[in-house]
């Protein structure tokens, strides 16, 4: 297959409100179509007006962006970058459209997730679609990147963090510290349809979560992998265990400190700060525990060089660099792969 010339660099992501006005708006559209009533909106939208309705993750991306530029301007590669968003402003329909305007017709795309699934895959792939159907006359064309989950430069960054993390530890519980990586929980059918398998997500966030281990403690490390942010009415079962069930059970089985590293996210977004900053914080504190969070990749230098690495296996054949077993994934994914969940009625 002949590459096509590539023109620009799109950052794809989620979005989220930039004040009060806007989380409510916000919140039904991210769940529209759910049957979610405003009434549990309302009280997820606590969570965004505790940081007075302005989600972080707007302008982790905008220094995102800016890292990236930096690096391509250090590597010499001539690509303009734009920014969309699936939920909240800038649209990626709008971005694309603007796209058109200046004349650009095919685009490398990063999304941020760095695994696969229906939500953090298929969907944005689905975005895309969507966006070049809106527009009037040729849209540009987009290529997504592949997944990065075990990609040197985000596991040397996420290494890094727990490290940090751990010597905010008491001293004397340093050691013993228990190593616990957190995901977003997804529906457990949503995984056992992700990949040509199934069970791609589970699957990657492990290969994460043990690589980082390893980087930081040695071959064979323990670790913990749970989950956080579930949203799902109770019927449908999602991954388990949750971050506060789990830090109650290390708990109550004589664990005296814990290290929580979000592996499964890129920033630290309105999720991360809330669930494990407030949320697992607090429970940690009332079971006693020491009990620190490690930062997300965000802007580490690694983890920018590694994204940008991404981009020159599309430019320049760079051959891909990946540290786990399951080979590269993400690349010209099949329709069939991760699809989207059946919605039921409650």
């Amino acid at each position: 297959m002949i590459k096509p010339d590539f023109d620009s660099f799109l950052l794809l992501s989620f979005g989220g409100p930039q004040g009060p006005d806007e989380v409510m708006p916000f919140l039904r559209r991210v769940t529209a179509g759910r049957g979610v009533p405003d009434e549990r909106l309302t009280e997820v939208a606590q969570h965004y007006l505790h940081y007075d309705g302005i989600s972080p993750i707007t302008a982790q991306n905008e220094a995102l962006l800016a890292a990236l530029q930096a690096e391509f301007d250090r590597r010499g590669i001539n690509l303009p970058l734009y920014f969309g968003n699936r939920n909240w402003h800038p649209f990626v329909t709008d971005t694309a459209r603007k796209m058109q305007a200046d004349g650009r017709r095919h685009a490398l795309v990063l999304a941020t997730s760095a695994t696969g699934s229906y939500s953090g895959c298929r969907q944005y792939r689905e975005d895309l679609a969507h966006a070049a159907a809106e527009l009037d006359g040729v849209a540009p064309g987009f290529t997504k990147l592949r997944h990065y989950f075990d990609h040197p430069g985000l596991i040397t960054a996420n290494a890094d963090a727990v490290r940090r993390a751990l010597a905010g530890i008491r001293p004397e519980l340093r050691d013993e510290a228990r190593l616990v990586f957190t995901a977003h929980s997804i529906p457990v059918s949503m995984n056992d349809s992700a990949g040509p398998d199934g069970g791609l997500y589970v699957a990657e966030q492990s290969t994460t979560a043990r690589l980082v281990a390893e980087a930081v403690r040695g071959p064979g490390a323990e670790f913990d992998l749970v989950w956080q942010s579930r949203s799902g009415p109770p019927q449908v079962p999602w991954l388990e265990p949750d971050i506060n069930d789990h830090l109650r059970e290390l708990a109550a089985t004589g664990t005296r400190a814990v290290v929580v590293a979000p592996t499964g996210f890129v920033s630290d977004h309105l999720e991360v700060i809330w669930d494990l900053d407030e949320e697992a914080r607090e429970t940690a504190v009332e079971l006693g525990l020491d009990y620190v969070r490690a930062a997300t990749a965000g802007t580490d230098t690694a983890f920018v060089s590694g994204l940008v690495d991404l981009v020159e296996e599309q430019l320049d054949g760079k051959p891909a660099e990946f540290l786990g077993s399951l080979g590269l994934c993400g690349v010209d994914c099949p329709a069939s792969c991760c699809p989207a969940p059946v919605r039921r009625s409650a």
